[in-house]
């Protein structure tokens, strides 16, 4: 049986709607954004942000696409946040008159990027490998989604990826990733809950171009009270032995060693050459290295199992002494010095395996 309204006594709801233009909702709608939008923008810059291009996935398959469009014999940066912070392009391009392609990825071992070239018949480069200890021998892939992105881009995320690039990043200092409304929700003072653990996540570190010429944010090395919350985030890690026992985590080291000597063979195999380079590292930051992944049975043999020459930074007195505010990652300025004393050290290392075939 159909009941009609209002046959139980009780008549439709009908919601009143203001009597208003659809014109004035609209500017109204409209100011509110604009005001909303500059507060948010004003605020981030007053805090020293400022437009820069996001270093995104979308920005590294634009990079790793160049080796598939006629780059393939160029040389090729891979590694952690300390190669991409810290070699610096135009230096590298100005000392040894060839601009290199960087595909170092932040918090993200090299391993899976290497395999991924080995498997691309277009690579026929130079590698230049960055080794920062508690990422390349644990194999941790803090951003995976940059490498597995490349090979699945669809074309919408690849116009997405221009209009954004064109539109939105040179213009907006509040568009990054560190400044989305929930993440700087999550950093807020919140009582603390039981049985959850209250980890600080990485900060904003870096500013980017458009080919991932990538130096530290001068708020990290201007602001000592931000410097050394980056800090107090890496220390977090420090205080226990990394995978909660000794013997897994030198299982681990061995299983990363191994797995760059496979890779390296099948570079090779193609003609490439490599040069391992571990970069500089103070503090609290390197007596942690050293305690859990000493050179002699990382580094050392790495070296010797692969065949590969290395660059440490330690065997080289125009590598000392340079500022690194949060004890991992050189000053924008040291990273220009830098550059121009690791170059031509890779130069010789890839002249010596020339000589050598």
């Amino acid at each position: 049986m159909r009941i009609e309204p209002g046959q139980l006594g009780a008549q439709p709801y009908v919601r009143p709607l203001p009597d208003m233009r659809a014109g004035t909702a609209v500017v109204i709608g409209l100011v509110v954004f604009v005001l909303a939008l500059g507060s948010w923008e004003f605020y981030w810059r007053s805090w020293g942000s400022e437009p820069a291009i996001r270093n995104s996935p979308g920005l590294w398959a634009m990079q790793r696409r160049r080796i598939d469009n006629g780059e393939g014999h160029k040389t090729v940066i891979v590694g952690s946040s300390r190669m991409l912070f810290n070699v610096q392009l135009p230096v590298w391009e100005q000392v040894g008159g060839e601009r290199p392609i960087q595909l170092a990825i932040e918090g993200t071992s090299p391993l899976p990027v290497m395999e991924q070239l080995a498997d691309d018949a277009d690579f026929t480069g130079r590698l230049v490998v960055g080794v920062a200890p508690d990422i390349f021998f644990t194999g941790f892939t803090y951003l995976s989604d940059k490498y597995e992105l490349y090979p699945k881009e669809t074309p919408s995320e690849r116009v997405a990826q221009w209009l954004s690039m064109t539109l939105l990043e040179p213009w907006l200092a509040y568009y990054d990733e560190d400044f989305a409304l929930t993440k700087v929700l999550k950093r807020q003072p919140w009582p603390a809950r039981k049985g959850v653990p209250d980890f600080l996540d990485v900060r904003k570190l870096s500013v980017s171009d458009a080919d991932r010429n990538t130096y530290m944010w001068s708020k990290v090395e201007n602001d000592a009270e931000y410097a050394a919350l980056c800090q107090r985030i890496w220390a977090q890690d420090f205080g226990e032995v990394p995978f909660g026992s000794n013997e897994v985590l030198q299982k681990k080291i061995s299983g990363e060693i191994d797995r760059a000597v496979k890779v390296v063979e099948r570079l090779r195999a193609r003609g490439v050459s490599l040069v391992f380079v571990r970069a500089p590292s103070n503090s609290d930051y390197l007596a942690f290295e050293y305690r859990w992944f000493p050179r002699a049975t990382t580094w050392d043999v790495l070296l010797e199992k692969t065949g590969v020459p290395g660059i440490h930074f330690d065997d080289y007195p125009e590598m000392q002494g340079l500022r690194l505010p949060e004890w991992s990652h050189l000053a924008a300025a040291d990273a220009s010095r830098y550059t121009a004393a690791l170059q031509p050290l890779v130069e010789k290392a890839f002249a010596a395996q020339r000589k050598g075939d």
